[in-house]
Order: structure tokens, then sequence, then C-alpha cells
């Protein structure tokens, strides 16, 4: 990026870098047609929300992402959110887990329990939900190479409960293409990981009708870098990616179109947010429609969690971070999202403490209680800055789209590294306007002070490391070898033929096999994927 470039003024334009007037007219939707654009709310193209009476029928789902320390330290956070009005449970994996090894693992020394909860068998599992019946709650589990594994935990819980599967309510993020794009969390190379989520997809559409299969997860892309209208773009190819591939698998897309949801980041530009919202249920309307021949109404339905943008929050002047999250969070029910999750501002430092989560809780909380934005159905229709703003969202975000599908399609475009690339340029540009003060970060580059705020924040001591080290040892050696070495081989054989993987691996997960022996077999059935490294 040129000098000229840098200083030019981003006030005239969004984050995304979309033109933007002093003033909006009647003149710029003269070509605007509200049947076509808009439609009543709950009905094609679902611009203004994919339910008739949005959140005057029902509010949108609260959850606070939880997860630290041993699964007794998150039930307990679980409870305590629950008591304190939240929803729905968001759990945190930590790092081993999420790239599916044991805490017994060389690779796991000094990250277990840090970031998120360890989980790694099935016995974890009951432990985390002690107490929680699961068919009275909704749980979303941001997993995703593992996700298999960890979904067959939860189901194996549920029946120890008494839960039949189909009563299960939630979501698996299971969303492997945004990994290679951005989060790059894995275990086997793309197609394999597609293959397993094939498998999830054909197996849950018969017998977890009531779960959220893959939860496809721009937040990620955004955090990476991307700008609103790539993440759109990437979000939604990847979305048709997945339902490319249960085509593939011979399914009908009205059996499994209605179960896939959204994941978005909302970020500080609070107009461009809504529109973005906006334009991704239209845009995943009209192509479900008209690509796919989805018939079924729900098939066409996008339904989206929001979170608060992590990457918005800045060490310096950590309670700015509560304003932050509150207009983002304010955004996005104005952009109509089904789920939210507001960050906690000490997020920068550590986990969030007690009372951080609290009032991370609290701001959506008082957005749904008092500022009336709840009262009304898209609020902000025809608007005329909203409306044009939203179709040059869709505009912007499908030019992306169609120059992926003369790539191949998007799993295509990820081994090409072309995501990669655009989102690489994107951060590079952002953080260049921040250095060269052009774009403004309060407390970062602007309204700066020589001191800031001490915070307490939430440790994770070594002993919890220590504890799950010796409590997957102790499962290991006391399990029934014979049942678990037989279950071990179902997985392995089912990797080299062409049986559904799911029901072998809730076998072994019942037999006492852990999160990193099953993904073991998998890097060795499938391979190990290597980072290209794109830039």
């Amino acid at each position: 990026m040129s000098l000229d470039e840098a200083r030019r003024d981003l006030r005239h334009e969004t984050m995304s870098g979309l033109p933007l007037k002093q003033t909006y007219r009647p003149s710029d939707l003269a070509d605007w047609d509200p049947a076509v654009q808009l439609a009543e709310p709950g009905e094609f193209p679902f611009t203004r929300g994919p339910h008739r009476d949005m959140y005057l029928g029902r509010r949108w789902t609260m959850r606070m992402f939880a997860g630290f320390g041993t699964p007794e330290d998150t039930n307990g956070r679980f409870k305590y959110l629950l008591e304190q009005g939240q929803t729905g449970l968001s759990t945190a994996f930590d790092m081993p887990t999420l790239m599916g090894y044991d805490p017994d693992h060389e690779m796991s020394l000094g990250e277990v329990g840090k970031e998120g909860v360890s989980v790694a068998c099935l016995a974890d599992m009951r432990r985390l939900f002690d107490g929680i019946p699961l068919d009275k709650v909704s749980t979303s589990m941001t997993i995703n190479a593992p996700a298999i594994v960890l979904l067959a935990f939860y189901i194996a819980v549920a029946k120890e409960q008494g839960v039949p599967a189909d009563q299960l309510r939630g979501t698996t993020q299971n969303d492997m293409l945004k990994e290679f794009i951005a989060q790059k969390e894995w275990v086997s190379p793309v197609k394999p990981s597609m293959r397993i989520i094939a498998d999830m997809l054909e197996y849950c559409s018969r017998e977890l009708p009531r779960w959220n299969t893959i939860s496809i997860s721009g937040y990620h892309i955004r955090e990476a870098g991307a700008t609103a209208v790539q993440e759109l773009a990437f979000t939604l190819a990847d979305g048709l990616g997945y339902v490319q591939l249960g085509l593939e698998r011979g399914l009908n897309v009205d059996d499994f179109a209605p179960r896939l949801s959204f994941f978005f980041d909302v970020h500080n530009d609070l107009f461009e947010e809504v529109a973005k919202l906006r334009a991704a249920r239209r845009i995943w309307a009209r192509q479900l429609k008209e690509r796919f021949g989805a018939t079924n109404p729900r098939s066409w339905l996008l339904r989206t969690h929001c979170q608060t943008a992590g990457v918005s929050l800045t060490a310096q002047q950590p309670y700015n971070n509560i304003v932050r999250t509150a207009l983002q969070a304010l955004a996005a029910v104005l952009g109509g999202t089904q789920s939210l999750h507001t960050n906690s501002f000490d997020e920068t430092f550590a986990l969030p403490t007690e009372e951080a989560v609290t009032i991370a809780l609290r701001t959506q909380q008082i957005i749904a209680e008092e500022s009336g934005v709840a009262n009304v159905v898209d609020p902000l229709a025809g608007s005329y800055f909203i409306e044009s703003l939203t179709d040059q969202m869709e505009a912007a975000a499908m030019e992306i789209i169609h120059k992926i599908d003369e790539m191949g399609g998007i799993v295509a475009a990820v081994e090409a590294g072309y995501p990669q690339k655009e989102i690489a340029h994107s951060a590079f540009r952002y953080q260049q306007e921040v250095e060269a003060q052009q774009r403004a970060v309060v407390g970062i580059n602007k309204y700066t002070t020589g001191e800031d705020a001490k915070i307490p924040t939430l440790k994770i001591h070594q002993e919890v490391e220590e504890a799950q080290v010796a409590h997957i040892e102790a499962l290991k050696r006391d399990r029934d070898a014979a049942r678990h070495s037989a279950a071990m081989d179902r997985v392995r054989e089912a990797c080299r033929g062409g049986a559904n993987l799911f029901p072998v691996v809730i076998a072994a997960a019942e037999a006492d096999a852990t999160v990193g022996e099953i993904c073991d077999v998998f890097r060795e059935e499938f391979g190990v994927y290597r980072d290209p490294a794109y830039l």
C-alpha cells in the first residue's frame, strides 16, 4: 500500500473500504424494490430476519463462551452462568483438545486447561456436564478437527442420562474449511477432513435432527484480519461448499440444509455489521433456492450466532472494551442474530474472571430489557443508508463468491491459498492504517495515557495439568483393554473403507478411547496437514 493510500480519509468508507456518501436520499433507492429486496420478516429472502416476530416471539439465545481448567472448574462456571440468566451453554476447549492430543502427550505440555477446558475422554465429558440435564439445555461446542470425537462423547453422556440423541439441541462448529483458511487447528489434510464432515452430516441428519452439525464460522476469518466483506463472502462460500459436500454424499439438500448454522464476528463499524448480517441472509436464501433447488423454506434460512470482536479488544485502557462490546452487541441485535456471545473486557489478558463475564452477560440483558431495540422487528429497515449499504455488501460479497466458483469451488480455492492470501493482505493493510494513525483506536494511537488500569485476571495453575495427566494415565491403565483395542480396530477399518465413521467413533468413545488416540488413527490413515503458509 502506498503512502497516499495510507493517508486517505477513512471517514468516507466503511471498515471494508466500501465508499460512503455524506448524506443518503430517496434517489439512492430509486431502483430498489422492497418486495424483492426486503419482503416481510420471516419471508424469502429473509433480509429482515428469519422469523416473523423475531425477538417479540423469542429473544436471542444468550451464550457466554466458557471453558477453563478441569471439567469440574468449567462445570461450576456453566452452573453459575445458568443461574445468572444465560440461556445456552458455549464450550471452549483447551489447545490440546482442539489439536487432537491427550493431556499426557508431549505436545500438550504447558497448555492443558489454559485457554479452555481439558476434555480427552468420555469420563471428562461426564464430569463437564455433571448435574446439567442435556435435554434441558442447548450446548455449543467450539471444536473442529476432533469434532466427531467430542460429539460422540456428548451423545454417550446423554445416553447415560437417559436422553435420546434425537432430543439433543446444540451445535458443533465442525468447520474445517475456516481452519485451513484462518484458525489453523487441524489434524488431517483438506479432503479427508471433508470426508469426516460428510460422515457427520449423513449421520446427524438421520439420528440428531435437532443438532446443528456445522456452524459455518466467519468469526475466525474476521479475527485473522479479513474485512467484513471478505468475512461475508468466504463464510458463505464455505457454507455453499458444505452443501455441495452433502449433495455429493447423496443427501437431499432439504434433509440437511435446515441444520446448518452460521457464526459471524461483529466488529466496530456498527452499520456495516448490521448490513452484513442482513445481506448474509439474503444471499444464502437465494443461493439455496436458485443454485441448489432447495424447496423447504427452512433450507433457505440463515440462522446465526454472533460474537463480539475479540480482535478489537485492547490491553491498553481495558475498560474501554466494555463500551466496544456493547456497541458490537447492539449491532448484532439490530442485524437480527439468533444467538449472541459478548466478550469480557479482560480477555486480552487471560480467560475471563467471574466478574468480567457477568458484566458481559449483563450487557446483553440491558440491550434486551432496557434499550427498546428488541421491541420492533428490523427497526432500521427502509433506511436509505442501511438498504444501500446492504446492497453494497451483497454485491461485493457476490463478486468474491463468483471468483471462487470460477476457481472450481471453495475447496479448490483453499488448496490454492486464495482466501488465505486475501486475508493476509487485508490484515497488513489494516495494521498499516493504525500505525499511520489514519485509523483511530482509542487508547492505542489516540487519547492515550501513560498508565494503564490494573485489573484482576484468572490464573490456571500447574496443578490442573498434573491432575488431568494423572487422570488420563489412570484411565488408560484401568480400562478394558480388549474392548478398547477392538473398538480402535473398527475405527481404523472404517478410515480405510467407505463405512461411516460416526458409529464406530461413538463405540470407541464408549470403550474409553481418548481424543488423542482416535485422532492418531486419523493422522496415521489420512496423513497430517502442513500449512503451506500462503502470503
